[in-house]
């Protein structure tokens, strides 16, 4: 069996984060739905809208290395996406729902941010220039969505979620 190689480490974690961001898709839509602040959904829509842009700018990374769109599993965005599901199942009724969500949301936005920062490091050091640029793009938006969940969190969420509970 063939040396596995930086290109192929770097092509399977396109694949991963691929895979990731369509089940996010399907994630962020149940959220949408569960969160009761509107400004919460509303956050969790914008998110939704910039998810679908980042799928087809990784299926423009796929095309650029003359390869598939095609996923891989991938067992850590899995498993935060299930907490996130139990949030939604345990704190149905609870005034601390939005606080949970909102905290299963950036646990999968720090995946992210993990994920797209790595392989623009990698695509960089494989001289796929074009490839980091829209990794880059990717990573922007998560990291504004990151910043702009914190501040939800801060500003509204967290304090409504206690404050009902008292």
């Amino acid at each position: 069996m063939p040396t596995k190689t930086m290109e192929d480490l770097f092509f399977d974690g396109v694949k991963d984060i691929y895979y990731a961001e369509r089940k996010i898709v399907a994630a962020l839509k149940k959220m949408i739905r569960g969160a009761k602040a509107e400004e919460l959904k509303a956050a969790f829509d914008k998110h939704l809208q910039e998810t679908e842009n980042q799928i087809e700018r990784l299926v423009q990374v796929f095309e650029i290395l003359g390869k598939p769109a095609r996923g891989k599993t991938c067992p850590a965005i899995d498993g935060i996406l299930e907490e996130g599901q139990e949030v939604l199942e345990e704190f149905k009724e609870s005034p601390a729902l939005d606080a949970g969500l909102l905290a299963a949301a950036q646990a999968v936005e720090h995946y992210e941010i993990a994920r797209y920062g790595t392989l623009k490091s990698w695509a960089l050091q494989l001289g796929h220039k074009d490839v980091a640029q829209l990794l880059e793009q990717t990573l922007s938006e998560e990291m504004k969505t990151d910043q702009a969940l914190s501040q939800l969190a801060e500003t509204k969420v967290n304090r409504e979620g206690n404050a009902k509970a008292a």
